[in-house]
Parts: structure tokens; C-alpha cells; sequence
């Protein structure tokens, strides 16, 4: 079948199929018990968002693989039978922006609509918002597109003369040409006015992508530099602050009690909030209110469960608080493993992204080394490093919507999540994946070198009008690694700290 891979396209479809049904099983488990047999339309766009960005995770290190199709060929074009990967990286990210900007926002809509009103009505009213977002980024897409939706590439001129073929070759530093005569033939030679612009129109596919890329970034940049972080010293220090003992039943009474009195206070909070609503005073207080009541409550639903994990109850109490130690032994564990691929991040974009020339491939290396070694080895450690840089994100934006105030908490909870919360996230990583990739072909770029992918998103994407300069001036891997390293500060002074139970809830007035 000539350069066709076929093993290739088998592990695709395999590995999709294992997407598509992890991510069944994550609904199933994570949805709430009131969203049970019904909201199908929600949790289908769950279903397939998330799939989405799990593939187009997946998609990078396919790229490299289908890369190995065309090492004997002359050059990649002579690969006809290869996987068209940058038709699919269109396609994938294409889906990905429609998601994110016009079917999960559908999807919350309609799933928060007014229940007491018709299904039509819902979907009116859904619609009639997913419309207006639609002719508003239809409208700017098209106006940046026309305006400055251009390429800038730069080149270097270089010429030489022709000659008959001789039978020896006599070049040297000061004669790098063929013939005589003055010629600039040497890219390193050149002087700064052989260097040329040369100018084209990217595809709007592509300035689509590019755009989703930036506002992915601008998130990337604050939840992963704080993610990378806080992901495996977060794991750490809970199992620094874990109860060491099983309380006494007279403390656990004095806890229960405490807590009893703020779940008292924070239903009374929301009772008032809730009456406000139905008058119809709905302004900027009672929304900071409800964002109040609602980090309350995930406060108080932690300290339950620490209070369950220090005093077990029941007939199993024992087998409980040893599975209560194991779990925080392996948070350990995990997070030290962490740790250490976090610390290895962090170090790689330093000296290979910031540093100019960079001071070693570092990751790189151990990539093809461990291709060396067997052949799809290296590819497991580029998509392991890949979806490490997700989770990253993930975490980063948990732990700060956990602490301000003008961020939507939407927790995930096993067996205890809404529609809403799963479609916000879902959102959120979509949004941030494509960034991921491109964050990921930049960092391996010499090890992700002739891909679709670093043709979309190291080459264009870096020369558009009005981008190029963000990425020229590594702006978002400076604030990548300068949040890991506040996060890395804050956690080394605040993070070994217990919290303390929060005093008597008011509502602002």
C-alpha cells in the first residue's frame, strides 16, 4: 500500500472509539441524579466536545507518527497516500471554534431556560441569543479578516550564477558561489538588506483557528502557568494538611454542630436570595450574593467531607480510614511524579523557548532518544506531556474560580454535576486545547518538525498581521512561567497551611 499507514489509521479508529467511551463513562458518573433520562441534547454536546479535545490533544502526536511515512521520500509531498493531517487539523478546530462560540452557549441556554415554559419557547429564546452572538463574530471576523487577514513572511533574496558542471568544487568562506561575480547564495553570509517581506492571504479557516488561538492563549497563559503549579504541590499539600488521626466522637459532635449552624445560615442566604429573584431584583449585588453563597457552599461541602474522612462511621470504619490513608499516599505519589514533570515544563520553556539561541532541545531529545528505543515510545511521551499540559489548565482554572469572586464557579463533582457546569467546562477545556497544541508545537518544534501541525500553527499563525508580534515576543510564555513561579511562591509560603473554618455568612449589603 506504498507510504500508507495502515497501522496508523487502525490505532485512530481505536483510540477514538476508547475516547468516545471514557467520555460515556464520565457523564454517566459525574451527571447529577435530577438530569437523569432527560437533557440529551446537553449531554451529546458534552459527549462530543469533549472527544473533540481529547483527539485534537491526541491529533499532534498522529501528526509526528504519520510524519515517519514520508522518511523515505525525498520530500513530504512524494508521501500520496499518508493521512491529510492539516485537512483534518482544519476540520478538528473548525468543530472546536463552532462548539465553544455557538453550540455550547446554545446548550446553556436552553438547558437554563425558564422550565415552567414550552420546549419551543426554550429554543426560541436560545436560538434568538446564539443568533445575535453569531452576527456579532460573523461581523468582527469578517472586518479583521478583510483588514489585516494577511501573512507576513520573511525571506531572505539570494542569487548565484550558473556554470558547466565541473569536475571539482572550490568553495571557501570568502567564495560560497558558483561563479564569479558578487552573489549573495548564503543565508548566513547575507547582509540585512537581502531580507525580503513577502506577503499573502491567509484561508479564513485558518484565521478562524488563529483567532480561537488567541483568546485560548490569553486563558492558556493565567490557568496553566497557575495549573502547573498547583496541579502537583496542590496533591502534595493535602496530603501534608491530611488528618493524622481519627477524632474523638465528642469532637466530632462540637465540628458537626459548627457546621449544622453555617449550613443553617447559608440557607437562610439563599432563601433571601431566592425571594429577591422572584421580585425581580436582580442587579450587580445579588449576583455578587449568589457568586458568595455559592463559594460558601463548596467550602462547607469540603469541610463535611473532611469531617467524614476524620471520624468513619458504620460497620466498615476501619476498612474506610485505611482506604481514607491509602488515597492520601498515593496523592503523594502523584504528586511528586508531578512535580517533576512540571519542574521539567517549566525548564524546557525556559531554555529552549526564551532563551535565544536556546541552550539545549532538552525535551526533544528524550522524545527521539525514546523513539530510538522503540518506535511509538517517544510519541506516548509527547501526548503524556501534552495532556499533563491540559490538566494543567483544568486545575489552574478550579483553583481560581475557587478564590475570586468575578469567575463562574462551575465544580465537577462525581455524581453530582449539572448540565451547566459540565457545558461550561467543556467549553473552557475546547477553548484552551487548541492553545495546547499550539503551545506544544512550539515547545517541540524540533521534535514536531515537518508536521501540518507546525505548518498552521508555528509558521502562519506566527506571521499573521497584528499576532505575529505576540508570539515574536514569547508574551505568553513569559506569563506562563512567571504565574508558575508566583504559584510555586505562593504555595511554598500559604499552601502547608490548614483552613480554618470561616466565621457566621452575611450577605452584602
Amino acid at each position: 500500500m506504498g507510504d500508507f499507514n495502515l497501522a496508523l489509521v487502525i490505532v485512530a479508529i481505536v483510540v477514538c472509539i476508547i475516547v468516545l467511551l471514557f467520555n460515556v463513562y464520565l457523564l454517566v458518573n459525574y451527571q447529577h441524579p435530577d438530569d437523569k433520562n432527560q437533557a440529551y441534547f446537553p449531554k451529546f454536546v458534552v459527549v462530543f466536545g469533549l472527544s473533540i479535545a481529547a483527539i485534537s490533544i491526541l491529533m499532534l502526536p498522529a501528526d509526528v507518527a504519520n510524519r515517519q511515512a514520508c522518511r523515505r521520500a525525498i520530500y513530504n509531498g512524494a508521501c500520496n497516500l499518508t493521512l491529510p493531517m492539516k485537512d483534518l487539523w482544519i476540520a478538528v478546530y473548525i468543530v472546536d471554534a463552532v462548539l465553544v462560540f455557538f453550540i455550547i452557549p446554545f446548550a446553556m441556554f436552553y438547558y437554563e431556560g425558564d422550565q415552567d415554559k414550552s420546549v419551543a419557547k426554550r429554543i426560541k429564546s436560545a436560538l434568538l441569543w446564539v443568533i445575535t452572538t453569531a452576527i456579532v463574530c460573523g461581523l468582527v471576523l469578517g472586518i479583521l479578516y478583510g483588514v489585516i487577514g494577511k501573512v507576513d513572511f520573511t525571506v531572505r533574496h539570494l542569487s548565484s550564477n550558473t556554470t558547466t558542471f565541473p569536475s571539482t568544487w572550490d568553495f571557501s568562506s570568502s567564495q560560497p558561489c558558483i561563479g564569479s561575480g558578487v552573489h549573495q547564495c548564503s543565508a548566513y553570509l547575507t547582509n540585512a538588506s537581502s531580507e525580503k517581506t513577502w506577503t499573502m492571504r491567509a484561508t479564513f479557516p485558518e484565521y478562524i483557528v488563529a483567532l480561537a488561538t488567541i483568546v485560548g492563549s490569553v486563558l492558556f497563559a493565567i490557568f496553566g502557568g497557575v495549573g502547573i503549579a498547583c496541579l502537583p504541590l496542590g496533591l502534595i499539600f493535602s496530603f501534608i494538611r491530611r488528618p493524622k488521626a481519627v477524632i474523638t466522637r465528642s469532637q466530632y459532635i462540637k465540628e458537626a454542630t459548627e457546621l449544622g449552624k453555617k449550613a443553617r445560615e447559608l440557607k437562610k442566604a439563599a432563601d433571601a436570595l431566592h425571594q429577591e429573584e422572584r421580585s425581580g431584583s436582580k442587579g450587580r449585588k445579588w449576583r455578587k450574593n449568589i457568586k458568595s453563597v455559592e463559594k460558601e457552599l463548596l467550602q462547607l461541602e469540603e469541610d463535611v467531607n473532611l469531617l467524614e474522612e476524620m471520624y468513619p462511621q458504620g460497620e466498615k470504619a476501619e476498612t474506610s480510614w485505611a482506604l481514607t490513608v491509602l488515597g492520601y499516599l498515593a496523592k503523594l505519589v502523584l504528586g511528586i511524579l508531578g512535580l517533576i514533570v512540571s519542574v521539567a515544563w517549566v525548564v524546557h520553556i525556559i531554555i529552549y523557548l526564551l532563551i535565544d539561541p536556546p541552550l539545549s532541545p532538552f525535551l526533544n531529545e528524550v522524545f527521539i532518544k525514546l523513539d530510538d528505543i522503540w518506535g511509538l515510545l517517544g510519541t506516548v511521551a509527547f501526548a503524556f506531556f501534552c495532556f499533563y499540559l491540559l490538566l494543567a489548565v483544568i486545575a489552574g482554572a478550579m483553583m481560581l474560580g475557587l478564590r475570586l469572586v468575578f469567575i463562574t464557579i462551575h465544580p465537577m463533582k462525581w455524581g453530582a454535576t449539572l448540565m451547566n457546569s459540565f457545558l461550561f467546562n467543556v467549553g473552557l477545556i475546547l477553548l484552551c486545547s487548541i492553545s495546547v497544541i499550539q503551545f506544544c508545537a512550539t515547545a517541540f518544534g524540533y521534535y514536531a518538525q515537518a508536521t501540518a501541525a507546525q505548518e498552521i500553527f508555528g509558521h502562519t499563525l506566527q506571521s499573521l498581521r497584528g499576532i505575529k508580534y505576540l508570539y515574536k515576543y514569547n508574551v505568553f510564555q513569559i506569563a506562563f512561567v512567571v504565574l508558575a513561579g508566583l504559584t510555586f511562591v505562593y504555595y511554598g509560603a500559604f499552601g502547608w497551611r490548614k483552613r480554618k473554618l470561616s466565621g457566621r455568612f452575611q450577605l452584602s449589603s
